[in-house]
């Protein structure tokens, strides 16, 4: 069953965050444009689902606007500081600090438990473990995940390991999650559930959320929808956000 819940972020953590935007974006593979002079802004707090059929260039969008790729030319922006023209260390920096990320494969560290890969993150930052392990598991909680935080990967159903990449890309409330396909693995009603998750979990740290997806009825779930063609905007609507009820014990 499919209800509405709010995707708006708390307002004194969306008051806090940066906004993203790229301008006349261009990339190149060779001979083919990916992208075509691409005009977009994310403002904070902000879900947004990026479609468009194979080979539009949304998960190359995603890539330029993250400081994963860097774009042949144009500008990338995160508040008033501009992401493409750092350096590779100071790319690297920024996505660790403002940015989280949920793939479709999950991309969990098998060898770790699943509080350990969702404090992955602050570990790596340097904050004290049994801080990081204890945020870790509050979140994994949160996330309808209680009594799974000593689970490995391969204990875990498609779904759960889906919430724990959640869970990671949030450790350290970032201001842009980015998810590339994040439900393509799952079954229709487990995509659903995770991405009602992944959207209240955001809303409730203040974060904007950027979902490239090609399933078009998960689109219609997020507040706003950008359609790629040939590497161009063909559309940019706004429609009324429904989405899966998160909480509850994942599937």
């Amino acid at each position: 069953m499919t209800t509405r819940i709010s995707t708006a972020p708390h307002r004194a953590e969306s008051e806090a965050r940066p906004a993203l935007g790229g301008r006349g974006l261009v990339k190149r593979y060779g001979s083919e444009t990916a992208l075509s002079g691409v005009d977009i802004d994310i403002t904070p707090g902000e879900a947004v689902a990026i479609v468009g059929p194979s080979g539009s260039g949304k998960s190359t969008l995603l890539h330029v606007l993250a400081g994963i790729l860097p774009a042949d030319s144009g500008e990338v922006w995160l508040g008033g500081r501009r992401v493409d023209t750092l350096g590779e260390s100071a790319r690297s920096e920024l996505r660790r600090s403002e940015f989280g990320f949920v793939f479709q494969s999950g991309m969990l560290v098998a060898e770790l438990t699943a509080e350990e890969n969702a404090a992955l993150p602050s570990l790596l930052a340097g904050v004290d473990r049994a801080r990081a392990l204890g945020e870790a598991r509050s979140r994994l909680s949160e996330l309808g995940l209680g009594g799974k935080e000593r689970n490995r990967p391969g204990e875990l159903s498609g779904g759960q390991a889906q919430r724990v990449a959640i869970a990671r890309a949030l450790a350290h409330r970032p201001s842009v999650i980015f998810a590339d396909e994040p439900t393509g693995a799952l079954d229709t009603r487990t995509g659903r559930d995770t991405m009602g998750a992944l959207l209240a979990s955001a809303a409730e740290c203040g974060s904007a959320v950027v979902v490239v997806t090609h399933d078009r009825e998960l689109a219609a779930g997020l507040p706003r929808t950008v359609s790629l063609r040939d590497g161009r905007i063909e559309s940019d609507t706004c429609q009324a956000a429904s989405v899966p009820a998160a909480g509850g014990t994942a599937p």
